[in-house]
């Protein structure tokens, strides 16, 4: 088994230099988080796995260079490169995924731009990855597509190979409904189906894992159960998964000779003053111009801390081509200069800036030097760099000031939490700290390095494909119901040699799709006709047990002469009878108790109504919003149950409808009835809800049961939908009427 990791970028970035290229290693969390783990395979859910990583090289290479740099890649690095032109890389990452989803996503939708041409770069870019990838594809391959620059493409991979596992996580926040929607319809429902191409998508978490599955519910329709959804009878997963760090190697850093030294030097420039640093590549989500305030405020309040502290301020350069983050550069410059020109005094600066990025031991010993960490984005997915600063903390001192906004701080608990857009709270969170005393920051750093050294970043990978593995083998034995080739020939053979055969028959959902309004679900005349050939062969009894009223199935079927079950059962019309009778003495003196309390939910909810039948009410929620629709659901359910506990009615929640009926009518009684009557030595049965699990449970060994839909069923096996129903009744019909 080999794992193929996707990403926007490589993590080796090939650069042309003096007629030749060059080969270096690319930076960011998501390259050195998976390097630790793809060193680390060994032992891990893929064994002794080997390895392809699929990726941009960061350069717009020539036709005639492309052989050469992707030979070199791949034997050197086991690398697939995916070659962007340079207006592609303007179009979908410097635009749709930096100018629309980056900005959108981390809750700034005033800086996004709703670009048709950035969209269809978007899509084109991710059908290149699909050929790069279909190209090193194997049979035994794990997929797993990283971020958000590629949410299309489990989808277009699905499509070319269903049998692949697919993994996708997404490394930023996944926004709330009412952002996400703010895109364009057809790009927000693409983005979601292209994102459940995957068998398991991941979030860092839990609030962006449950914003995801409201989207796909409110936009798509689907609901989910435990954060699993299905999808063309296909099983997805959503779950958490914080991303976490390689703890040992920035713990053990400081022990290196080169850390510190680099540690020492910048303790000689500071001096005795305490030390808040604060580190951040340079962007509008990461609150630099909040934080800058909030340390004005406090040197503001508190003047005995001046010439006392410093704020080591670390700006990386980011995406330095665009205007709005050349302006900001431009307020942090400003900023800057009016903090140090309004406190600074000969001997002390209160900001040491740099705007330039440091490598791995230059990094380490500024963490090292730090006292407090300043680390307060407006919106991140996770922020490592609060947790980097805590697993170099070997002696467990320091403060760690934590933005609530950050995925970290439901993690770090430990850490002095506040709301990054109050300057008041972040001048409050720096006095408290650079006050608290050494046994409450030893006690709170211990707790958070345990946890970070227990949950590092190749528990994070491993946990991740180990899930996908295993919901890979769930989706396998959910596929291995599902009424094929090898089940139905002998079906077709017992039916076509039976002397009596039974036909038990849901309607809606079954036998006709479900539609908006119940009473547009009319049966077709191709159903009739075919119903009606099975009825003329006196070898056949054909009995459709539906939740109707007997009314509305008297209606729709006039022509055919079968037998039919009203109210799941409750009434009773044989074939070829005209009269209803019922399968036991029943009341309905229970109804005008239940009555009020159905309209009322069909009163708060529009979109939704009361279905009054003889011996039970049903409350429709089709047409109503999904998500409030599934809400008001289950607290009508809830109601009814308590409401019911000393009434003799049954509740009962199907596809969209929440019904009351008298107890002890269901489909199995009206099924046994018709079983015990007809004696045949063929019984198929066809249903598609929790419903006709009462009649698959009390056939004989011998039936043939079959739900509609992949779900667990006491059913033996399933069919995808009602269209495969009728294909297998026409397939019966040709051998009831060869002709």
């Amino acid at each position: 088994m080999r794992l193929l990791v996707v990403s926007n970028r490589l993590p080796i970035t090939v650069v042309e230099k003096e007629g030749g290229f060059q080969f270096q290693k690319s930076m960011g969390g998501l390259v050195s988080g998976l390097s630790a783990y793809l060193d680390s395979l060994k032992g891990s859910a893929l064994g002794d796995s080997e390895y392809v990583w699929v990726g941009w090289p960061g350069f717009t290479a020539k036709e005639k260079d492309k052989p050469k740099i992707k030979a070199e890649l791949s034997a050197r690095f086991q690398s697939c490169p995916v070659f962007v032109s340079q207006s592609d890389v303007e179009s979908y990452y410097l635009g749709f995924c930096n100018k629309t989803i980056w900005p959108l996503f981390h809750y700034f939708p005033d800086r996004a731009q709703f670009d048709e041409d950035y969209w269809n770069s978007y899509e084109r870019v991710n059908r290149h990855f699909r050929d790069a990838v279909l190209e090193v594809l194997r049979s035994d391959d794990v997929v797993w597509v990283h971020d958000y620059h590629l949410m299309l493409l489990p989808k277009l991979l699905r499509e070319a190979r269903p049998e692949v596992p697919i993994g996708f996580f997404l490394h930023i926040p996944f926004p709330s409904f009412e952002l996400f929607r703010l895109l364009k319809r057809n790009w927000s429902r693409e983005i979601l189906e292209g994102l459940l191409g995957a068998n398991l998508i991941g979030f860092h978490t839990h609030d962006y894992t449950q914003y995801f599955l409201r989207c796909v519910h409110r936009i798509l329709g689907p609901e989910h159960n435990m954060g699993r959804i299905l999808i063309n009878q296909r099983l997805v997963k959503a779950d958490t998964f914080p991303l976490g760090i390689d703890f040992h190697r920035f713990y053990s850093a400081g022990e290196s000779p080169e850390v510190q030294r680099r540690t020492n030097t910048l303790r000689s420039i500071v001096r005795e003053a305490k030390v808040i640093i604060s580190v951040d590549r340079l962007d509008y989500s990461k609150g630099i111009l909040h934080r800058l305030r909030g340390y004005e405020l406090f040197l503001e309040e508190n003047p005995q801390w001046h010439g006392k502290v410093i704020l080591a301020l670390l700006v990386v350069p980011s995406r330095v081509g665009v205007e709005q983050y050349r302006q900001m550069k431009r307020q942090i410059d400003e900023l800057v200069g009016k903090i140090n020109g309004r406190f600074g005094q000969l001997d002390w600066t209160p900001i040491l800036y740099q705007y330039r990025f440091l490598p791995f031991n230059s990094l380490v010993a500024l963490y090292r030097t730090g006292d407090v960490a300043l680390v307060t984005p407006l919106r991140d997915g996770m922020n490592l760099i609060a947790k980097e600063y805590v697993a170099t903390r070997t002696d467990q001192k320091g403060v760690l000031i934590l933005s609530d906004m950050a995925g970290a701080s439901k993690e770090l608990g430990e850490a002095v939490i506040i709301n990054p857009t109050n300057i008041e709270e972040i001048a409050d969170a720096l006095k408290q700290a650079l006050e608290m005393p050494n046994d409450e920051q030893i006690d709170r750093n211990r707790t958070m390095q345990t946890r970070l050294k227990r949950y590092d970043v190749v528990r994070w990978a491993d946990e991740f494909v180990r899930s996908l593995l295993s919901l890979q083998q769930e989706q396998k034995g959910m596929e291995a119901t599902i009424f094929g080739p090898a089940a139905k020939e002998p079906l077709l053979r017992h039916f076509r040699d039976a002397s009596r055969r039974l036909l038990l028959l849901d309607y809606d959902g079954t036998l006709v799709p479900f539609e908006d309004h119940p009473h547009l679900a009319i049966p077709t005349e191709p159903l009739l006709r075919m119903l009606r050939n099975f009825a003329d062969d006196p070898r056949t009894e054909v009995v459709v047990i539906s939740g109707r009223d007997k009314a509305t199935l008297q209606e729709w079927f006039k022509s055919p002469p079968i037998a039919l079950a009203a109210e799941h059962g409750a009434w009773i019309r044989d074939k070829d009878e005209k009269d209803w009778h019922m399968i036991m003495p029943l009341t309905n003196d229970w109804k005008p108790q239940m009555l009020p309390l159905l309209e009322l939910y069909a009163d708060r909810l529009p979109g939704s109504s009361v279905e009054e039948k003889d011996f039970s009410i049903a409350w429709h929620y089709r047409r109503a919003d999904p998500e409030q629709g599934s809400l008001r659901a289950k607290e009508l359910v809830d109601d009814l149950v308590n409401f019911t506990a000393n009434i003799d009615v049954q509740v009962l929640q199907g596809n969209k409808v929440v019904e009351v009926r008298q107890a002890g009518v269901n489909k199995g009684t009206a099924g046994l009835r018709f079983i015990t009557k007809h004696h045949a030595d063929f019984i198929l049965t066809l249903g598609d809800d929790w419903t006709d699990e009462d009649l698959f449970r009390v056939l004989p060994e011998s039936a043939y049961s079959i739900r509609v839909g992949i779900t667990q069923s006491h059913a033996k096996y399933n069919l995808p939908s009602h269209e495969e129903v009728l294909g297998l009744l026409a397939e019966l019909a040709k051998v009831t009427h060869p002709f």
